[in-house]
């Protein structure tokens, strides 16, 4: 395996493993327009698979935090703060009952969900590969010819009007 710089975003540069396979292979002989349509439908996918993940690490946090619940509240009399501060606190079995209601065997689905989530990383890397390729090969050719991007304007505010 070997790592490259791939930024994504101005706030999401990152190195990203790469396979060996170069994932601008197949770009160089396609039209600027394709490449462009690529480019879009990976960033898309790649937006798709980031929210999954974001969606299965949620899950999985609140598994955790269901399994390891905190001690209870204004135990340390001390440190609790003045002037009847705590006098509305919940009860600690309310506080339990109301976070556990849903069920603790959902720490049985712990795995499914880290199994889950470590497939859609796979897929993520694959997809930012991909989106990175495909960008390098765009702005490559934007370089070597900044004319090229203008040439099917024309084509599009005909279609939009």
């Amino acid at each position: 395996m070997r790592w490259r710089w791939c930024a994504q975003r101005p706030r999401q540069a990152r190195v990203i493993e790469t396979t060996g396979v170069s994932p601008t292979r197949g770009l160089k002989d396609l039209p600027l327009t394709t490449v462009r349509s690529s480019r879009q439908a990976q960033r898309l996918e790649l937006a798709r698979v980031t929210h999954w993940r974001r969606l299965l690490k949620a899950r999985i946090d609140l598994i955790v935090a269901f399994a390891v619940l905190p001690d209870p509240l204004g135990g340390q009399e001390a440190l609790v703060p003045p002037s009847g501060a705590g006098s509305n606190l919940p009860n600690h079995a309310l506080l339990v009952d109301a976070v556990r209601r849903r069920g603790p065997s959902e720490l049985d689905r712990l795995g499914e969900l880290l199994d889950l989530d470590r497939r859609l990383a796979s897929y993520e890397a694959a997809v930012t590969q991909a989106l990175c390729g495909t960008t390098e090969e765009f702005i490559r050719r934007l370089a070597m010819d900044p004319s090229s991007s203008l040439l099917h304007l024309h084509d599009i505010s005909c279609s939009a009007t």
